[in-house]
């Protein structure tokens, strides 16, 4: 039977570790899953050995959670095309995630997290987000402090970059929205004042076919590339009614997405308050490896 103080103990201490598996594995039901094995590892344990028990549960959670992401990434490995297919589910509605999230970190960070190899992300997680040592780090990860270093150095500048798009996003969002509203209402002169002079539009291959088959209905004339703020002007007025705003892997974006999954995706660059490049992109392969969020236009 298991002692009811050591329960208690585990409980004071379970807030802390579904912070840490959270930020481990960016999913919510898999951080309950990981402080479930946590549990069920130090009711098989000599609890009256450990002298830090705070410390040894923290331990025990990081090294399920270092397995989880290293099984996450062989399965990856082993089947892209059902990797991909999991990137485009719609995820279940999930408000303590939500709260979760704008806690750890903004969306683009965890885009770039997931993009990390499972020991960067445990190295910089466990260091800059919880302040445990190097020497205590590459002991869980099996490296020596001064690799641990090293890991978390790298996955900190690819979060820091992260961490900047997000900070310029909300200009981003203004600019995306204007450009957008203006090319609805056949504006060329406000789609040109938020156009760089320069502005290139790309356009991938399946986008290309489908402006031509539907060229009777309306559609756009597209090439594969184009550029020069009139030509790209002239291309957008009064179409994409239907599109809908969307971070497209951490930046602004606009997509088509009848039944809430995206078919057609226009991802923004911008740059000093105006846009420098624009992707159209239809081929669902394609938008299926891409981080594509729904979201809500930004007050205006």
């Amino acid at each position: 039977m298991t002692d009811p103080s050591l329960s208690a103990r585990f409980e004071e201490n379970r807030p802390r570790l579904r912070a840490v598996a959270y930020r481990m594995l960016g999913s919510a039901s898999e951080a309950d899953d990981a402080v479930q094995e946590t549990w069920l590892r130090l009711s098989r344990a000599d609890a009256g050995a450990v002298d830090n028990l705070a410390g040894w549960l923290t331990t025990v959670a990081t090294h399920v959670c270092l397995d989880m992401l290293r099984a996450r990434k062989t399965r990856e490995q082993a089947a892209p095309g059902a990797a991909e297919d999991a990137a485009t589910a719609p995820e279940p509605t999930d408000p303590e995630r939500e709260v979760l999230l704008a806690d750890a970190v903004g969306s683009a960070m965890m885009v770039v997290l997931d993009t990390l190899n499972p020991a960067e992300r445990v190295a910089f997680v466990l260091h800059d987000l919880f302040a445990f040592s190097f020497e205590d780090i590459g002991a869980i990860v099996g490296r020596s402090a001064v690799a641990t270093r090293q890991l978390a150095s790298r996955a900190r500048r690819r979060v820091q970059g992260a961490r900047e798009r997000e900070e310029e996003l909300p200009s981003q969002r203004e600019v995306a929205l204007a450009f957008m509203a203006a090319s609805r209402e056949g504006d060329l002169e406000a789609v040109l004042a938020v156009l760089d002079p320069d502005v290139v539009l790309r356009v991938d291959a399946v986008g290309v076919k489908a402006a031509a088959a539907n060229a009777a209905k309306g559609a756009p004339r597209l090439v594969p590339e184009l550029r020069g703020a009139v030509d790209v002007a002239r291309v957008f007025l009064g179409s994409a009614q239907a599109a809908r705003p969307v971070l497209v892997d951490g930046t602004a974006g606009y997509a088509w997405a009848p039944d809430g999954r995206p078919r057609a995706v226009w991802a923004f660059k911008v740059e000093q308050g105006r846009i420098v490049e624009v992707q159209f992109i239809a081929d669902t392969k394609t938008i299926a490896r891409l981080e594509v969020l729904l979201v809500e236009p930004p007050s205006r």
